[in-house]
């Protein structure tokens, strides 16, 4: 899987992750005025991995 980061049209930064069979699985949901906040966001989802998954 692979993170992308661009600038959308109003010039913030957004992310996505792709599978290997090029599936968008997951997006940022916001845009970043700064691109380090971009990074910082990517890097909290990658921590929640091992998060435990609870069904309501």
């Amino acid at each position: 899987m692979t993170y992308y980061i661009y600038k959308d049209r109003t010039g913030e930064w957004r992310w996505f992750l792709m599978t290997s069979n090029a599936r968008k699985i997951a997006d940022s949901g916001e845009g970043y005025k700064n691109r380090s906040d971009c990074l910082a966001a990517i890097r909290l989802v990658q921590s929640s991995a091992r998060a435990n998954v609870i069904e309501i």
